[in-house]
């Protein structure tokens, strides 16, 4: 197996689904084989990458109960992507996994049978057990964090939950970067909350940033990536950015 990375926040609408999908999309497109899984009850990555929710046969919830469905479960999309989708019986599947042995290791069962270069793991806004089964699963987290006020809250509760499966299920877990999105680089909150954050995670905030960008907002509606929607705006010339700094920072 490859590089798995979970793409991690608690808040909601920090640009976790915008990264996981668009780092695939550009990752696929330099001829890497490339694996989603959508662990959020919203779907979000699933609608994103252009599949209807309300239509699917075999999702990461049918997998969370039984690992070895996990190759029925998987969709080849267009643009070389791969996705294990989600819907809203992932929320019902949550409550499920609370009362099952090692709940926590589910994910990683069904991901050790698989050969891709890479797996983005889209988590759900919440640190619960599919959270914690992402974070067993993966080699290496980054976290999307918005230029805004209150980006700093709420990060010291996250890394404690990434510690806590550091020291009890998978030790090998490493914090890979923290990426800045929604930067308004027209506002002194936006620098500010960039240079609050490269002070607390000194070395691990990747240089380039993700602007708002109304291209890269709306790609999602018409079920594209930002490099399938518009390759030529600056929301994928970020993404474009940030996937190569991601291979630099992996070594591959």
């Amino acid at each position: 197996m490859g590089k798995i990375v979970a793409v991690l926040n608690q808040k909601g609408g920090v640009g976790k689904t915008t990264t996981t999908i668009n780092i695939a999309a550009f990752l696929a497109k330099s001829k890497k084989s490339v694996l989603v899984i959508d662990l959020d009850p919203q779907g979000n990555a699933t609608s994103g990458l252009g599949l209807d929710k309300n239509n699917l046969e075999v999702t990461i919830s049918d997998v969370l109960l039984d690992p070895t469905l996990i190759t029925k479960a998987i969709k080849e999309l267009d643009n070389g992507v791969s996705i294990v989708p989600a819907n809203a019986n992932l929320a019902g599947t949550e409550l499920t996994l609370v009362e099952k042995n090692h709940r926590e290791q589910c994910l990683q069962a069904a991901i050790g049978q698989l050969t891709y270069d890479f797996v983005l793991i889209d988590c759900p806004p919440a640190l619960g057990v599919l959270t914690v089964n992402a974070l067993t699963a993966a080699d290496h987290v980054v976290i999307p964090v918005q230029a805004e006020y209150y980006a700093l809250e709420g990060l010291s509760q996250l890394l404690g939950v990434v510690q806590m499966v550091r020291q009890g299920l998978n030790p090998q877990l490493d914090l890979l970067g923290v990426i800045v999105t929604m930067y308004d680089g027209r506002t002194s909150l936006s620098e500010s909350v960039y240079s609050e954050l490269k002070k607390h995670f000194a070395g691990k905030v990747f240089e380039t940033v993700v602007p708002r960008n109304v291209r890269l907002a709306e790609a999602p509606s018409y079920g594209k990536s930002i490099v399938d929607h518009d390759k030529w705006s600056k929301g994928a010339r970020a993404y474009k950015n940030i996937t190569k700094e991601l291979e630099r920072r992996l070594h591959v």
